[in-house]
């Protein structure tokens, strides 16, 4: 009777169904009887434990529940491997040139908290730079994790270092990695489940929206953060300013939960985002994203700042932030920050660059130049001072700004066809860039005389004479319905953006002869290439910005899926 259990036992008929279909081999391993007299016949060195079948092997998890990985560290943990790859790759081929130039990549991939470049001893110009004798000393004690980089330490002090290439018209110094590179950092992205805060400037909104946007986020929520918005003009309405930018938002047709007006400088809105971030995150890591220099990592910092009050992870995260720096291109690689107490990170990636953007094609000293740094004050042409200080005021009181020629600094260039006798431009912009107004027929040759030295940046004639100058033109028809409110702005890429009014009169008034106009403006735009001109709704700023502002009217099913802006 026992014999006969064994066998039954034994026989693979009695096997569960999902083993059926398991390969002989496999199974004979189980069921030679040899295997049960192993020990009392064979020595224990020559028992030989039974091999699997290669197709029934399973690598073992790296760990379950709270033990397991996180998809963010998944993420960290691609890019660290592939600049890992890419660096051993670079020392194999100096190896067959010099031998000497020996690039150390440390095996447990850690990276410079400022701006995530890859930890190097060996080039001392390049990211990532540590003296070796301070590397092997965090090493030795674990603490590599709180290592700043050389160049992260010159740009907290103020240097302009660009470690970019190939991005525009500029070379930028050494290039160590293109625009490109930094781009692919962030493909993996999309096929993560992760929460992303997307960075917008206010000054810059279009030109740092990032079009393509949907590329990189996949199909991951999204919440839309407003940067800057205390350098608007005074008295601007919020709620005007708002409901536009959730306008132009929805035009987009991007997965957007909420957006948020902030300021990192003065924390106006911040606790809402970090609010909303507890809200959304259900356990998947966040991710900051945006353009170079639309001040991701500001943002991070008055983010952390915000939730220490409450979380004291992010009060201990706090001490290694990310470096901040008007350079486009500060961080280099995505960066870790332990943030949330009951777990799930937040990283700051590379900054996206923008061909298409004033940065790219300027010299790097430049480039705060470019960077308002106090509230914006609108300058308004027709202007008695500017048009005395070029001889222009008997000209500006004949047909007004028709036939003449305005520079924003060496970067701009618009020249009035045909407009109205009292139309205004507005210009919104870095103070640094001054307006100069002059006929058109002599704009090409007051340009080539004051290149670098009035009409800056470029700064300097030696700049002046490698400035490939503005090669762009672009012929704009302006339209409008009601001459008393603004036609529309013109924004230039990562510069700031020009107010058209058809006539500068004030609300409820009207002396305009209809028949004198077609309800159209003429105006030529020159850029340098490649940088973009946007046509786009004015943007209600300023106290007058809430008189002419109309919202508009919504659908029951727009009212629903709109997003919800907050302030």
């Amino acid at each position: 009777m026992a014999l006969k259990t064994l066998s039954t036992f034994l026989s693979p008929l009695s096997l569960p169904h999902h083993f059926t279909n398991l390969n002989p081999k496999f199974l004979n391993i189980y069921t030679k009887p040899t295997l049960l007299i192993c020990k009392s016949t064979r020595s224990h060195t020559q028992c030989k434990k039974p091999v699997p079948d290669p197709q029934f092997t399973i690598s073992e998890p790296d760990g379950v529940g709270a033990a397991a990985p996180t998809r963010g560290d998944r993420f960290l943990e691609h890019q660290q491997v592939s600049d890992a790859a890419k660096s051993v790759f670079k020392e194999s081929k100096k190896k067959k040139t010099k031998k000497e130039n020996i690039v150390k990549v440390n095996t447990v991939f850690t990276s410079c908290y400022g701006c995530g470049a890859p930890l190097q001893t060996s080039e001392s110009d390049a990211p990532g730079f540590v003296d070796s004798e301070t590397y092997e000393l965090k090493k030795k004690h674990h603490q590599l994790r709180t290592v700043l980089c050389g160049r992260c330490r010159l740009l907290s002090h103020g240097h302009m270092i660009t470690a970019v290439g190939g991005n525009g018209g500029y070379a930028g110094g050494k290039q160590f990695v293109t625009a490109d590179e930094l781009r692919e950092k962030l493909f993996h992205l999309r096929h993560e489940k992760a929460l992303i805060v997307k960075l917008v400037d206010i000054v810059d909104f279009n030109g740092s929206f990032l079009a393509r946007v949907r590329d990189l986020a996949g199909a991951n929520p999204i919440i839309l953060v407003v940067t800057k918005v205390d350098l608007l003009p005074k008295d601007t309405d919020f709620n005007c300013v708002g409901d536009w930018v959730v306008e132009a938002t929805a035009k987009k047709k991007l997965n957007v939960l909420s957006v948020h007006l902030t300021s990192s400088k003065s924390l106006v809105g911040i606790a809402g985002v970090a609010s909303e971030i507890h809200k959304q995150k259900k356990g998947r890591d966040v991710y900051i994203l945006g353009s170079a220099n639309v001040g991701k990592s500001a943002f991070i910092s008055a983010l952390l700042k915000m939730m220490a009050e409450r979380d004291p992870a992010a009060a201990a995260a706090q001490r290694y932030k990310p470096i901040q720096s008007a350079v486009p291109g500060t961080t280099l690689g995505p960066i870790q920050i332990d943030a949330f107490l009951g777990g799930g990170k937040i990283f700051d990636t590379p900054g996206v660059h923008l061909h298409h953007r004033q940065a790219a094609v300027v010299h790097s000293e430049d480039l705060p130049a470019l960077a308002p740094q106090s509230r914006l004050r609108g300058q308004s042409l027709p202007n008695a001072q500017v048009a005395s200080e070029n001889g222009l005021a008997g000209k500006l009181k004949d047909g007004g700004l028709n036939r003449l020629s305005i520079f924003w600094g060496g970067l701009v260039r618009i020249d009035m066809l045909k407009v109205l006798p009292q139309t205004c431009l507005t210009f919104y912009g870095p103070k640094a860039l001054q307006i100069h107004l002059v006929p058109t027929d002599q704009a090409d040759e007051f340009y080539r005389k004051e290149l670098g030295d009035l009409l800056t940046p470029p700064t300097g004639k030696q700049k002046a004479k490698e400035w490939r100058g503005l090669e762009i033109e672009r012929q704009l028809k302006i339209k409008y319905d009601d001459a008393e409110r603004p036609a529309s702005d013109v924004a230039i890429s990562g510069l700031g953006w020009i107010t058209i009014e058809p006539s500068r009169k004030p609300i409820g008034t009207s002396d305009i002869n209809s028949e004198e106009t077609d309800k159209e403006l003429h105006l030529a735009v020159h850029v340098p290439k490649p940088v973009e001109i946007f046509v786009r709704p004015p943007m209600p700023v300023g106290k007058g910005g809430a008189k002419w502002y109309q919202y508009r009217e919504l659908t029951e099913n727009e009212e629903e899926v709109r997003p919800k802006w907050h302030f």
